[in-house]
């Protein structure tokens, strides 16, 4: 979800689109050519690994055909996340959703044309790996986007920490990260998306947020799909969590969509405002900010 920021000190701004979002990457001073161009760089690879919605990546041919696969090598920090997250839901946050979505109108044509839902496999009926050889039994068109963006701005923040940049805002359009000084952060409205229900105060830590009213089509359809059912759902709508990683927080804003906070916190360490569709809004203990709610 976008997010309102005020109070920062880094002022240079580089905005770009990329992966299908507005990026914002905010420093105390210009970012160099040699810079920009690691981080274009490692965006286009992330893209050409992980998009559904381009016929060259990786996961296209997955889509298609059965076999061994080399994934980059950072990617087991993401499959590790993934598994792990699916297992605390039991199964409702999954990589494996990709043809569910492209079934019920979210395809690479974006279409919009609402068909019938397809199941979702079961992880080990589709998918096993062993450091990067990720061996896949039926074809399936898997979607990172749970977790995908929030560990996208990860690798980006490396880049900026491996030249010596460690004041800073990465913003991949409600996935951010902060390094240096404390930020103000809005918490976008689900239902108005002028206002905002409270404010997170963000220092050397990442936020991120989802909702259901992002990325919404046809009747009660929308982006965040139970892979139990294959259904959208409808009780939560919003999410924000707090994290050390964005990886961290990008997937946990989605399984809190599906599990109680307290299933979660026994393996993960996070903080989280989550709203209802009834207008109740819950906080755990240790978030830092003001809600208006």
């Amino acid at each position: 979800m976008p997010s309102n920021k005020s109070n920062q000190k880094p002022q240079p701004d580089w905005r770009f689109e990329a992966i299908g979002t507005t990026w914002s990457i905010e420093t105390v001073v210009p970012l160099s050519r040699a810079i920009r161009a690691d981080i274009s760089a490692r965006i286009e690879s992330f893209d050409k690994t992980y998009s559904r919605f381009r016929d060259d990546s990786l996961v296209a041919q997955i889509a298609k055909q059965t076999g061994e696969y080399v994934f980059p090598n950072d990617s087991i920090k993401l499959l590790e996340l993934y598994r792990g997250l699916y297992d605390a839901t039991k199964g409702a946050m999954t990589p494996f959703i990709g043809d569910t979505l492209g079934a019920l109108g979210y395809d690479k044509t974006y279409s919009l044309m609402p068909g019938s839902a397809q199941p979702v496999m079961a992880w080990d009926d589709v998918m096993r790996w062993s450091g990067t050889t990720v061996i896949v039994t039926k074809p399936t068109m898997i979607d990172v986007g749970a977790i995908g963006k929030g560990y996208l701005v990860d690798e980006v923040a490396m880049i900026l920490e491996g030249h010596g940049v460690d004041r800073y805002v990465v913003d991949a359009s409600g996935d951010m990260r902060c390094r240096g000084d404390t930020q103000t952060v809005g918490l976008e409205h689900p239902y108005d998306t002028s206002m905002v229900i409270g404010v997170a105060q963000l220092q050397d830590a990442s936020l991120c947020g989802s909702a259901t009213n992002r990325r919404r089509w046809g009747s009660d359809l929308h982006h965040v799909i139970d892979g139990r059912t294959g259904r959208p759902t409808q009780n939560v709508v919003a999410t924000w969590v707090v994290a050390a990683t964005t990886a961290l927080a990008d997937g946990l804003a989605t399984a809190l969509f599906f599990v109680d906070a307290d299933d979660l916190k026994t393996t993960y360490d996070f903080e989280f405002v989550r709203m209802y569709h009834d207008g109740h809004v819950e906080r755990s203990a240790g978030f830092v900010g003001k809600l208006f709610l």
